[in-house]
């Protein structure tokens, strides 16, 4: 569909007045579209020019200009090849893009219910809970997240897991357009402390944990969470209506009494827990090879629920689902029904095909030492009286501190552990398996190291026994491997699927 044939364009002198730009140029002339890529830029858009890390936007002024932009957007004043056209000087370019692209879109988070998630794990599940949810009584939903955006039936893969604010709000007018009444979308650190979700209206705010990850550009515990905070405290412009948390987590507690005490909050705090008092919470949780079942806690009842997905970490995502679908709007006898046929999320204990061999098969996204280790846990519950065999790596170029504790999380919850290649890119492998290993090595029972991840997760099935588990951890419903500078096809489920056809016919 055509955006530019259902929203009104506005000025220039609109768009200054919403961001506080101050304007050289005609204030008249009428504003397309935004962003900060100048390949993007096409007649009457504003180009926004942000020096980032390791590229300066402000050199492709010319680029922008020469595709038919009608204004640059600048922390700085007019530079001179940026004469012509006209410029908005702005404090903070990336909240103004942020801001002008809600603004040429026409505000549409404003028009749905928007349940925004963040967390270091569980996102990504609790998501697609949420959107379940919504499906199940009828309503067309939009999804942004890791695994895909999807607007109804259309499904598009996506790069990143929270795209830049441009393209978020395209994508909410689109769901605008096509009539869907919730969107759902994951909103990762680096988007928050880059000002990605600046400018949406959430109906919903949900807070699932926050664990060791992405240190590498953080830099320690504290910013990392700070820029999860923003979702929930205002620094995004727009406060949430409501704020759904888990207190059973310490940063999620410390987030609850610092909003509670906030003299400007959120309409709404609900907590969640299974280890404290809290608005949902659930109870008698019973893990079985098929599913588990439980009772549901909410302020509208309670009920007992059965779910296809597994362990605590999957009542926490319910939990998480549950009480923003109460706070939109849906009650809990459609809750409960949904939650009762809700698969959960590609790559997340997702079980590879069932056959004949009497073990199972799982593949989960597991790439932090307290994703591994929840996941490890569910492990155990599922198969209590077999052996635990593990297939994982670590990412090269990225946060090397967390590496042994994710050596120390696959020891203390595996049986047989086989340490192998994630993606490396262009780091040493050996390095990388030499710092797992540091945790690994004083816990282990037994471990293998084999470089080549197909020839591990062989290994792997080879190995298992009638009762045993087979947990591939990492990658979850990646289908790529990078190695070095190429992005190669990989899928584990692929491989897995593989390799028991091999043992079957053995």
């Amino acid at each position: 569909m055509n955006d530019e044939q259902t929203i009104a364009h506005h000025t220039l002198a609109e768009i200054a007045g919403a961001t506080g730009a101050q304007l050289t140029g005609d204030a008249a002339a009428t504003v397309r579209d935004v962003t900060h890529d100048s390949r993007q830029v096409a007649d009457g858009w504003l180009f926004v020019a942000i020096k980032g890390a390791a590229v300066d936007g402000h050199k492709f002024i010319k680029t922008a200009i020469k595709q038919g932009a009608i204004g640059i957007v600048s922390e700085r004043s007019v530079l001179p090849h940026g004469e012509g056209v006209a410029w908005l000087q702005v404090a903070d370019a990336r909240v103004a893009l942020a801001r002008i692209a809600a603004l040429v879109q026409d505000e549409p988070s404003a028009q749905l219910q928007l349940v925004g998630i963040t967390g270091t794990n569980g996102k990504t599940t609790t998501a697609y809970i949420t959107s379940h949810i919504a499906e199940s009584v009828g309503d067309t939903v939009a999804l942004l997240g890791t695994v895909e955006r999807r607007i109804g039936t259309h499904r598009e893969r996506t790069e990143h897991t929270t795209p830049e604010a441009p393209d978020t709000q395209r994508f909410l007018r689109r769901a605008v357009e096509a009539e869907c009444k919730v969107a759902v979308m994951e909103c990762s650190s680096q988007a928050l402390d880059l000002r990605r979700c600046d400018a949406l209206d959430f109906a919903v705010a949900a807070w699932t944990n926050l664990t060791q990850d992405h240190l590498d550009y953080h830099g320690d515990m504290e910013r990392y969470y700070i820029s999860k905070r923003r979702l929930f405290d205002g620094s995004t412009g727009i406060l949430p209506r409501a704020a759904v948390i888990n207190i059973d987590d310490a940063y999620g507690l410390r987030l609850f009494n610092e909003l509670h005490a906030a003299t400007t909050k959120s309409a709404r705090l609900i907590t969640y827990a299974l280890d404290r008092a809290a608005d949902v919470c659930a109870d008698e949780i019973n893990t079985r090879l098929d599913g588990m079942s439980f009772r549901l806690h909410t302020p509208q009842g309670s009920q007992t629920v059965r779910s296809p997905l597994f362990g605590r970490t999957s009542v926490y995502n319910i939990l998480a689902a549950t009480a923003a679908a109460l706070t939109i709007g849906y009650n809990i006898d459609r809750i409960a029904g949904a939650i009762e046929t809700c698969a959960g999320a590609p790559g997340r204990f997702e079980r590879v095909a069932p056959h004949d061999g009497g073990f199972a098969v799982v593949v989960d996204y597991a790439h932090t030492p307290d994703a591994l280790r929840n996941t490890l846990n569910t492990a155990r519950e599922v198969a209590r009286d077999g052996r635990i065999i593990t297939v994982f790596g670590c990412g090269g170029d990225r946060d090397r501190t967390k590496r042994p504790s994710m050596g120390e999380a696959a020891a203390m919850g595996s049986d047989l552990v086989y340490l192998t290649s994630d993606n490396p890119r262009t780091e040493d492998p050996q390095r990388i398996f030499d710092d797992t290993e540091a945790g690994l090595r004083p816990h282990a029972t037994d471990y293998r190291i084999t470089p080549d991840r197909r020839a591990a997760i062989h290994e792997a099935i080879a190995e298992a026994r009638p009762g045993d588990l087979v947990l591939i951890a990492g990658k979850g419903h990646e289908d790529y491997q990078i190695i070095g500078t190429e992005k190669l096809h990989f899928d584990d489920r692929e491989v897995a699927r593989e390799a028991l056809e091999v043992k079957v016919n053995a």
